[in-house]
């Protein structure tokens, strides 16, 4: 009787279903909105989001929180990847009925303050419709667009407490094609006036190049993809709208790291 008891004990144990959330790596549900489907649709989207941009990108919820929605998300990402490595995170705190999205390094340059307008339209509709999943996979599939389609032309980030900005440049194809044939009409050109200039009449002539030449090879090459210039200062906007332009980040500086993002109710 023991026996049976034991095994009829065993099964239930093995038939009880497993927390979701611990083998979710990128998704944290903690206030219960998704169901196990829901949470492997959404990490698998998370991974995949998370190797194009070489970091981590996350979603984490929560029915309790009182701190400033913001600051948890903050920290949250900081605590998952460290001060200005690749990452993101979508907060939803439904304590206080707040979206907040927060990122770092390369992902405050792929949302800018507008295309995290356009993300957050989409997060009020769905989570005031109470369709929980429906947000988190349009965060996911939205993020994942914008880092596709690149960083804007002209972007730069604002700093929210010293109004400092720095510009972001980067070099397009076309510019990359003008430079190259600027560059091989320069060679042509060098090479057809030192040949005319060093050409001699008499084809008899022969220069003791290996008692008078010398050879001097170095070897320099440099490739130029992003570079950040910082250039002034200007005064801090108040206006609620959050960034400067359609191709401006608005950041904030906390323990050594560089955070942008913003929030809205819902």
């Amino acid at each position: 009787m023991k026996k049976l008891l034991f095994l009829l004990f065993g099964l239930l144990v093995f038939a009880l279903p497993q927390s979701v959330t611990a083998t979710s790596e990128h998704i944290e549900d903690n206030a219960g909105l998704f169901s196990a489907t829901e949470i492997s649709e959404l990490e698998s989207q998370a991974v995949s989001l998370s190797d194009t941009i070489k970091g981590d990108v996350y979603l984490v919820t929560s029915a309790d929180n009182s701190e400033d929605p913001e600051e948890f998300a903050q920290e949250y990402l900081r605590d998952k990847v460290g001060n200005n490595n690749n990452g993101a995170v979508l907060f939803m705190d439904m304590n206080q009925r707040v979206t907040a999205i927060k990122t770092s390094g390369n992902m405050i340059d792929y949302l800018t303050d507008s295309r995290l307008e356009e993300i957050f339209d989409t997060l009020q509709s769905a989570m005031g419709a109470g369709d929980y999943f429906s947000a988190g996979n349009s965060f996911f599939s939205m993020a994942a667009g914008f880092v596709d389609d690149g960083v804007p032309s002209g972007h730069y980030r604002v700093d929210e407490e010293t109004g400092k900005i720095t510009y972001y440049k980067t070099i397009s194809p076309f510019e990359a094609f003008i430079a190259f044939l600027i560059a091989l009409v320069a060679a042509i050109a060098f090479f057809v006036v030192i040949k005319s200039r060093y050409q001699l009449k008499l084809g008899t002539y022969k220069y003791p190049y290996q008692e008078k030449s010398q050879v001097n090879l170095t070897v320099n090459e440099n490739q130029l993809t992003n570079s950040f210039v910082t250039t002034r200062r200007i005064p801090r906007n108040n206006n609620s709208g959050g960034g400067f332009g359609g191709g401006g980040s608005t950041t904030s500086s906390s323990g050594g790291g560089t955070f942008g993002g913003g929030s809205r109710g819902f």
